[in-house]
C-alpha cells in the first residue's frame, strides 16, 4: 500500500495488530494527536500528507462511561468526526453496543440501532458523525474484540483460571468473540478497494455464536487450565452498563462486498493462544 496510513489509537488491541500489518503506516496514540483537537487533526494529516485514516481510537470502559460522558462523547464523537472532516478516506471502528440486544436474528448493518448504554449512545453518535463529514468512509462494527495485548476476557479468563478452581461466569448473553488479528487482516484486505464517496456500515466477528459461559470454557480447554466454569444469568452478575442480550452480528455484507473468508471463533481463539505462548 503506497498512500500515507495514519492509525489513530495504535497502542490498543486493534492498533498493534494493523501495526503489524501496516509497518509502513504513521502510529499515534493520545500523547502523539489529541483527535478531540480538531486543528492538530488538520495540521497532522496536511503534514503527514496522509490519505486514509484507520480510527481505532476509543473510549471502551462500558460501565464507566456511564459517569464518565462528557469524556466518552468528545472521545467516541467529536474524535471521529475530526477525523472525518480531514476530507481522508476513513475506517471507522464501532461496535455491537449500538443495538438493544433484544433481537434473536444476526443484526445486519441495515438494522435499526438502539444503543442502551451510555458507550453504545455514543458510539452510534459516532458513526453518523463519520457518515455525515467525511468523504469516502467504511465504519466496520465488532464485538467481543479481544488479542494478546491490553486487558481482555480471554487474558483475564487465562488469569483467573490459574488462579481458582470455579469461576461464574454469564451465560444468557451470546455474541461472538472477534480476535483482533482477524479483523486487522479484514481491514487490511478493504483499504484498497475503498471508492471514492462511498459511505456504508458494514459487520465484523469471527464466525459462529456463543455465550461469554461456552467462550471462557474453551479458554480453559484450549489453555489446558483445570478450573470448573459455572454458567450464571446476568441478574447474578450486575454491572452499572446495561450490556446486549443478544449482539450476533450479519457479516453477509462484507464477505459479499470485498471478498473476505471469515475464521470460526474457535480457529481464531487457537491462533491467539499460540501467539500468547510467543509472546510470554
Amino acid at each position: 500500500m503506497q498512500d500515507n496510513i495514519l492509525i489513530t489509537g495504535a497502542k490498543g488491541q486493534l492498533g498493534l495488530e494493523l501495526s503489524k500489518l501496516l509497518p509502513e503506516a504513521i502510529l499515534t496514540d493520545v500523547a502523539e494527536l489529541d483527535i478531540t483537537n480538531l486543528s492538530a487533526v488538520k495540521t497532522f494529516v496536511q503534514n503527514h500528507q496522509i490519505a486514509t485514516i484507520i480510527n481505532c481510537a476509543a473510549y471502551t470502559a462500558v460501565d464507566k462511561a456511564e459517569d464518565d460522558i462528557e469524556l466518552a462523547e468528545k472521545i467516541n464523537v467529536l474524535g471521529p468526526e475530526n477525523l472525518a472532516k480531514t476530507g481522508c478516506k476513513i475506517v471507522h471502528v464501532s461496535t455491537d453496543y449500538v443495538f438493544d440486544g433484544l433481537g434473536h436474528k444476526p443484526y445486519e448493518p441495515t438494522d435499526e440501532t438502539k444503543p442502551i448504554s451510555v458507550y453504545g449512545k455514543t458510539k452510534r453518535a459516532g458513526e453518523l458523525a463519520v457518515l455525515e463529514n467525511a468523504s469516502s468512509a467504511i465504519i466496520i462494527r465488532t464485538a467481543w474484540l479481544y488479542s494478546p495485548y491490553g486487558n481482555n476476557f480471554v487474558k483475564t479468563m487465562r488469569r483467573l483460571g490459574s488462579e481458582r478452581e470455579t469461576l461464574n461466569v454469564v451465560a444468557d448473553q451470546v455474541g461472538t468473540p472477534t480476535y483482533a488479528g482477524d479483523l486487522a487482516q479484514a481491514i487490511y484486505e478493504i483499504i484498497p478497494q475503498i471508492r471514492d464517496g462511498q459511505k456504508t456500515v458494514y459487520h465484523f466477528t469471527n464466525e459462529g455464536v456463543c455465550s461469554w459461559y461456552d467462550f471462557a470454557r474453551k479458554i480453559m480447554e484450549l489453555s489446558e487450565l483445570n478450573c470448573q466454569v459455572n454458567p450464571i444469568p446476568s441478574s447474578a452478575y450486575p454491572t452499572k452498563a446495561t450490556r446486549p442480550f443478544y449482539s450476533v452480528l450479519s457479516k453477509e455484507s462484507i464477505k459479499q462486498d470485498f471478498g473476505i473468508k471469515i475464521a470460526h471463533w474457535e480457529d481464531g481463539l487457537k491462533r491467539c493462544l499460540k501467539e500468547m505462548e510467543k509472546t510470554k
